[in-house]
């Protein structure tokens, strides 16, 4: 049977299933997080023992830049296909569905052409101030347009509308267990930046081809050529395309800033080796705080289905589950962090990452706030106020760059605790927020 096929059975009107749904999709999204878990452990192990401190400092900053651009440049198309492309797929209107698509892929592929060009001026215009070393500027460069071209999300968002998050996983796969195995293979012929970042940069490229094989795979007639180009049309039929699109844009934006800001302010203000013990303090952190990111890629298109087919009642009841669930898993982070970290770095890293242990506590519980906050974005974009999260977003940058201001002089931890306290805020603010506007749709229900 072809994928195609396997579509036409699995959609339809009755395919979703609320939190089971959510679990049994979380479920794959885990079962790939973990064989990549298992993986990027081992690979950061090799890239941190092999290079050394100062030269996986260098790492770390091409690589932050380089997500950093992407975040400024890639604009989140998945969103937008989600919100917009419930509906269509769902009634298997694949012509409206492949118009929308259609739109976001051009916007990916303009912003991969600008994020090009702004990626040749920050790294030769500014790629001292980056304190980078002036042999790594060539491949830096590369390595970014690499990403910019390979992180295209919009066939994530076919995947993902079609309840398909069991093919995300597998094609995901391939970036960890590549970079595994290419960090093997440059162990043996000698380790450098420049061998570590092509192969990241390999493996990333051929996610993002496999990643359109599939989501054309799935629904052809939706990746009809006639279907493209019918880009005003598509706009007049969904008005609130454009604002949401923005919005949404600038809600990951704020969000890539906080999560690869950090990692650059540390390299700018205390130098390459400090910004190499960060990293790796933040990659741990991170690692645990992506069950987040996966809890809100499963939340995120059942919250677009179940706002326009359940009651609010059901709805609110969905909201408060997710909410409580990702709450205790935020506790279980920061346990993990506080009893764990000082070997999980030991582990990997060596004695010479062993002072990261005391960063990775306070940007472990930064993780944990944004767990507990993880229904909060989905609820809000799949209620029309993709707004608030955007407004909230830009407080918590300006509390983080306020903490690193007053704090840098304690040196990474000092950073570490900026993160986690611009964090709490974001948490503060979601909460109060997705309570009034629950609150709001309740009346508006009852008033009918």
């Amino acid at each position: 049977m072809t994928l195609a096929a396997m579509e036409e059975d699995r959609t339809g009107p009755h395919r979703r299933g609320g939190l089971l749904n959510i679990f049994k999709n979380v479920a794959w999204l885990m079962g790939g997080k973990g064989f990549g878990a298992i993986c990027s452990i081992a690979y950061l192990a090799i890239l941190s023992r092999s290079l050394g401190l100062k030269d996986f400092g260098h790492f770390s900053l091409i690589f932050a830049t380089g997500l950093a651009l992407v975040a400024v440049a890639s604009f989140q198309t998945w969103q937008t296909v989600v919100k917009f492309g419930a509906e269509p797929s769902r009634l298997k209107d694949w012509r409206s569905f492949g118009r929308i698509v259609w739109l976001c892929g051009a916007i990916d592929v303009s912003g991969a052409m600008l994020g090009t060009m702004v990626a040749f001026v920050v790294y030769y215009g500014f790629g001292e101030a980056l304190s980078l070393n002036p042999e790594f500027i060539d491949m830096a460069f590369w390595f970014n347009v690499a990403l910019l071209w390979s992180r295209m999300t919009t066939p994530n968002g076919i995947v993902r509308v079609l309840d398909r998050f069991d093919l995300g996983t597998y094609v995901e796969a391939v970036v960890p267990a590549g970079r595994l195995i290419a960090s093997l293979i440059i162990i043996l012929v000698g380790p450098t930046v420049g061998r570590f970042l092509f192969a990241w940069a390999f493996f990333d490229l051929l996610t993002g081809l496999l990643y359109w094989v599939v989501a054309w795979r799935l629904v052809p007639k939706a990746l009809n050529r006639e279907n493209f180009g019918h880009f005003r049309e598509t706009v007049a039929t969904h008005p609130d395309l454009p604002k949401f699109f923005g919005i949404t844009y600038g809600s990951s934006t704020l969000d890539a800033i906080y999560k690869q800001g950090p990692v650059l302010a540390v390299g700018l203000l205390l130098g390459t080796s400090a910004a190499g013990l960060y990293r790796l303090a933040d990659q741990l952190g991170q690692g645990i705080g992506k069950l987040s990111g996966i809890l809100t890629r499963a939340i995120f298109p059942e919250f677009a289905v179940a706002r326009t087919t359940q009651a609010i009642d059901m709805f609110r009841k969905l909201v408060r589950q997710v909410s409580l669930i990702a709450a205790l898993s935020g506790v279980c982070v920061t346990l993990v962090a506080i009893f764990l970290g000082e070997p999980l770095l030991m582990l990997i890293g060596g004695d010479a990452y062993i002072a990261g242990a005391a960063v990775l506590i306070p940007l472990a519980v930064a993780a944990s706030f944004e767990l507990a906050s993880v229904a909060y974005e989905p609820m809000l974009y799949s209620t029309g106020h993709a707004q608030y999260p955007l407004m909230i977003r830009l407080v918590a940058v300006a509390v983080l760059g306020v903490g690193i201001m007053l704090l840098s002089p304690m040196g990474p931890i000092g950073v570490g605790i900026a993160v986690a306290f611009g964090m709490a805020v974001l948490w503060v603010l979601m909460s109060a927020t997705v309570w009034h506007v629950m609150r709001s749709l309740v009346k508006a229900e009852q008033a009918k």
